[in-house]
């Protein structure tokens, strides 16, 4: 049976139907058909949310909640641990020919569900979206049990007020108190190096305070894209590589 997520917020809520969760059964035939959904909806993703008439706003909405809704259903493990991982473009895998192989696949061994919009940050401003700030899908997505939570964001609030990423990130640690929550800090794209630095010691100080795990990327050597902000697939690799190994030691 399919499911359809609601994004809530600003203005009306929109709902996008899902693609069913994937089983044992025509894994293969469903993941093709996710991934050549992905691929066709992320044409002309390019073009800044923040830029352009609210009409045009509301549509990319609309679009970047479909590829959130179809990258959901993409990624899921026979085994293991259920896994969450709230992020931003990265994590949808916005700008790859195959979605499905954004940096989340390499959390092998683990039941993983991606739940990824493209311009989301932990500031409530990061994006024009209604119901995208990590804190608003936090809160839906702590209705479920996971055993573990891992947020990956902070490039789209590299321009945000501190006190509005901080009250983000409190926000979406509160929202899973008693789940183990590792955070990934933003690595340093090119397009948006300069705000990195704040927004890392920001993240790192905020998990400490709360007792969580923090996973800078700061200072990793990746592959980008033309746009110097997405990562190219062999990009994706490596930071999902680095992660995996990150959270796989022991605090």
């Amino acid at each position: 049976m399919s499911s359809a997520k609601r994004l809530r917020g600003r203005g009306p809520d929109r709902t996008i139907v899902r693609v069913g969760k994937l089983g044992s059964g025509g894994h293969r035939w469903r993941a093709f058909v996710v991934a050549l959904v992905v691929t066709g909806l992320l044409v002309g993703f390019r073009v800044s949310i923040a830029s352009g008439s609210a009409a045009e706003a509301q549509d990319r909405c609309a679009r970047f909640a479909a590829v959130s809704n179809a990258r959901e259903a993409g990624v899921d493990g026979a085994s293991g641990r259920a896994v969450l991982v709230i992020g931003d473009s990265w994590s949808v895998g916005l700008g790859l020919a195959d979605p499905s192989r954004s940096w989340p696949a390499q959390l092998s061994g683990d039941q993983v569900r991606v739940d990824g919009f493209s311009g989301s940050g932990y500031a409530a401003t990061a994006s024009r979206c209604a119901g995208a700030s990590f804190a608003q899908r936090a809160r839906q997505a702590a209705r479920r049990d996971y055993d573990l939570v891992v947020v990956e964001g902070g490039l789209n609030d590299f321009d945000r007020p501190s006190a509005e990423v901080r009250s983000g990130v409190r926000a979406v640690l509160a929202a899973f108190e008693g789940t183990p929550v590792v955070l990934v800090g933003p690595a340093s794209a090119p397009a948006r190096r300069r705000g990195v630095p704040r927004i890392d010691a920001l993240l790192a100080a905020e998990a400490a305070r709360a007792g969580a795990r923090y996973v800078s990327t700061k200072d990793l050597a990746l592959a980008y894209l033309p746009d110097r902000l997405h990562l190219t697939p062999e990009g994706h690799q490596q930071f999902g590589e680095f992660v995996a190994t990150a959270i796989a030691r022991r605090p």
